[in-house]
């Protein structure tokens, strides 16, 4: 039993971070154009809708992981709500969110440092971008926080640096042209170009980009005082991702135009160059690149937590479940492994199987926390908060089946839960047959 316990490294100050390296990747640097070019300046409305109800999920999880504090945090919370069905369908669907997000991850940063060094192919980028993250994931949890604290801040002083340039912009004190005022937030077609339907599709982006932080009770299971750990880190986070993004939209939608060419490709590249910082898009690339590298690290780390919790509910092989120094190294391996299976196949097939898998974990944030909400309501009666984030998230899931950019995501995506239940299904009814017993819990 000793040797199957993991090590509890891991600090308060490391808790925040790690979450923050999970959520603020390319979702916030790269997509938020993709919500700006849907919604214009709307984007506002879309993150603060998106951020109320990721507060109240957030505080709901802290809630049962203080009470509650284990390494498969929000699945375990799911199964002693409703039964093994919903630990199953919760951890397998976050693990596969997460490899997914590793790989696509890998590959945005291997296509910045292949234009940085054009004689490197990208796929040996890829190769030494999961080597160095394996390796670090598998040294032990302390110095894996250490690295992931570090680069979490840096992102932080990144977008600290972005608010700060942006204020003064704004007041008209750098860039040499005088501030804007409202003029981008009423010109080129007024506060709601494309109208509430623009503010919704900005909102499905906003909720996946928030996606990560759950990360944050994950790793309290490692924490020293996990109960406190968790009520201090779910806290920053809120605070912390509410400047980041509120903070970043905000700026952006008031300093460029919404519509002007580059936005979408690259809003914080576009409000670079407004300015007049000297080689913008280069600074922003390596920003970016630091957040790509940075959520890579801990999505490695999320996904092998979560694949360990799996297995010691009986839910994966037990192999898969061997731990060493404090380390569930197999399950690092295995996690990073099908992330760089992901690489290989998004290379290979890059029109038809890696779309496939990014459809897939499409939705799997709002099932997650869907059945957040579902625990809480079930394990702590009704309240406000539980009752509003599921009537919110049912409006998304709904939205995007009318919506036919997004219906085939939430359709990929309830195909690969549907099939997740029949395993749970024939699991229990195998466990349940005459001449069979449960199987072990370790």
């Amino acid at each position: 039993m000793t040797g199957r316990v993991l090590t509890r490294g891991l600090r308060r100050r490391h808790l925040a971070m790690i979450a923050l390296g999970g959520a603020i990747g390319a979702g916030l640097f790269v997509g938020s154009g993709v919500g700006i070019a849907a919604a214009g300046p709307g984007i506002l409305v879309s993150y603060v809708l998106a951020g109320a109800l990721t507060v109240l999920v957030m505080r709901m999880l802290g809630d049962l992981s203080a009470e509650r504090p284990v390494t498969g945090s929000f699945a375990e919370h799911a199964r002693r709500a409703f039964g093994g069905w919903a630990g199953l369908l919760a951890g397998w669907m976050y693990w596969a969110l997460l490899v997914v997000s590793v790989a696509a991850e890998a590959i945005g940063a291997a296509r910045i440092a292949h234009g940085w060094l054009p004689a490197v192919p990208p796929w040996a980028w890829v190769a030494v971008f999961m080597t160095v993250f394996t390796a670090a994931n598998l040294t032990g949890v302390r110095r894996f926080g250490e690295l992931e604290f570090w680069f979490a801040g840096l992102k932080i002083a990144a977008i600290a640096a972005f608010l700060l340039l942006g204020a003064a912009a704004l007041a008209g004190l750098v860039g040499g042209v005088a501030a804007p005022g409202t003029a981008h937030l009423t010109g080129a077609g007024g506060f709601l170009p494309h109208g509430w339907h623009g503010v919704a599709v900005g909102m499905v982006a906003a909720v996946f980009a928030f996606g990560g932080l759950e990360t944050v009770t994950i790793a309290a299971a490692e924490c020293e005082d996990p109960a406190g750990a968790v009520r201090t880190g779910v806290r920053a986070v809120m605070w912390r991702v509410a400047v980041c993004y509120l903070g970043s939209m905000a700026v952006i939608v008031a300093l460029v135009p919404w519509n002007a060419p580059g936005v979408a490709d690259g809003p914080y590249t576009a409000v670079m160059e407004r300015i007049g910082v000297p080689g913008a898009a280069e600074v922003m690339s390596a920003v970016v690149l630091v957040a790509l590298l940075s959520a890579m690290n801990a999505n490695i780390y999320g996904s092998s937590r979560m694949l360990y919790a799996l297995v010691d509910r009986g839910d994966a092989p037990p192999a898969l479940g061997r731990v060493r120094a404090g380390v569930p190294h197999t399950a690092v391996l295995a996690s990073a492994a099908f992330g760089f299976a992901s690489v290989v196949l998004s290379l290979l097939w890059p029109r038809t199987v890696f779309p496939f898998l990014l459809n897939s974990i499409g939705a799997a944030i709002l099932i997650v926390w869907a059945l957040i909400a579902g625990a809480h309501l079930r394990l702590r009666g009704p309240s406000a908060a539980s009752l509003t984030a599921l009537a919110g998230i049912g409006a998304v899931l709904l939205f995007m089946l009318g919506d036919p950019a997004s219906r085939i995501q939430l359709l990929t995506t309830g195909g690969w839960a549907a099939a997740l239940l029949v395993w749970a299904a024939v699991r229990r009814r195998w466990r349940t047959a005459p001449g069979t017993g449960p199987l072990p819990s370790r």
